[in-house]
């Protein structure tokens, strides 16, 4: 199987693309400057510049998967705001232009996408099919980001949306939430009350996997585990892995004066459930914040 990757460098894609390896499979990275590998089925694929020709190195490609665009950890300001959504939309449109040039399409298109799209709340909870959708600004990029990656469902070509919850590994944004334990000055950020959709890094890795041997999986496929927490039950679980307290609490001004806008990512959460996943049989590997959080932070 050949399968092409864009983002493939960064946390996710790197654990994609190590799974894929280990499959036999050979993996397609589209990157914006020259590189070469050393291992048979690794190859890098120039795009996105005047020079880049990836039409001719990605024919007979059988899946696409596009985690392309600037990470939204990062002060909100307002330049960072338009490439945050331009880099998505960008990388999302040259996706489209690649696939409509191919002589034989991919079988399946995965597009990144976050369940941002379904605004927070301390109260509800949201399959794929709810129809709520947020009016802040993480909702609107993945709604505008969502719009251009369906484009490519109108090729003819199988389109999934994987809405990633937090996903948790030695990269994104646990290292973070966990040095504060570390420094034994953990505690509740905020209300505490607010929800954390999250998914081990192995299981969005097998699911993304399932997804691509699953025909009749399409459209939005919630990346999250079945079993979301409170910020506050979250962090009590980091302590009690590590061995450190959970005592010292960060207020929501004070997150608020040191973060800005980005702040809504600790402060504000959704309650998300994975309803494709389940019913298409996908087994969890960590279905339990417990079980996820002893694998990952067994060896600190």
């Amino acid at each position: 199987m050949k399968i092409a990757i864009s983002g493939g460098t960064g946390f996710v894609g790197k654990h994609l693309t190590q799974h894929f390896l280990s499959k036999g499979y050979s993996v397609y990275i589209l990157t914006r400057s020259k590189k070469t590998s050393s291992e048979n089925n690794l190859h890098y694929v120039q795009w996105l510049s005047e020079s880049s020709n990836p039409t001719s190195a990605l024919e007979g490609v059988d899946v696409v998967i596009n985690l392309a665009g600037k990470t939204i950890n990062t002060r909100w300001t307002e330049k960072a705001k338009k490439e945050i959504v331009d880099s998505r939309v960008e990388s999302t449109k040259a996706i489209y232009t690649i696939i409509n040039s191919l002589k034989k399409r991919p079988s399946v298109f995965i597009n990144a996408s976050a369940i941002g799209i379904y605004g927070t709340s301390v109260d509800q909870t949201f399959t794929e099919t709810s129809t709520i959708k947020g009016t802040d600004f993480l909702a609107k990029t993945v709604e505008v980001w969502e719009k251009e990656a369906n484009k490519v469902n109108e090729l003819g070509v199988r389109t999934v949306l994987t809405r990633f919850g937090i996903v948790l590994g030695e990269g994104g944004a646990l290292p973070k939430m966990v040095l504060p334990y570390k420094l034994f000055a953990g505690g509740p950020l905020g209300s505490g009350q607010q929800w954390v959709s999250w998914i081990h890094i192995d299981d969005l890795v097998h699911l993304i996997h399932h997804i691509i041997h699953t025909p009749k999986i399409t459209g939005p496929v919630n990346a999250v585990a079945p079993n979301p927490v409170q910020m506050n039950q979250f962090g009590k679980t980091i302590a009690k892995k590590l061995q450190r307290p959970h005592w010292l609490p960060a207020p929501s001004f004070a997150l608020k004066a040191l973060l800005g806008e980005m702040s809504l990512l600790l402060l504000k959460g959704q309650r998300v459930l994975p309803e494709k996943a389940l019913t298409s049989q996908y087994q969890f590997i960590h279905p339990s914040l417990d079980n996820a959080l002893g694998d990952i932070l067994k060896s600190q």
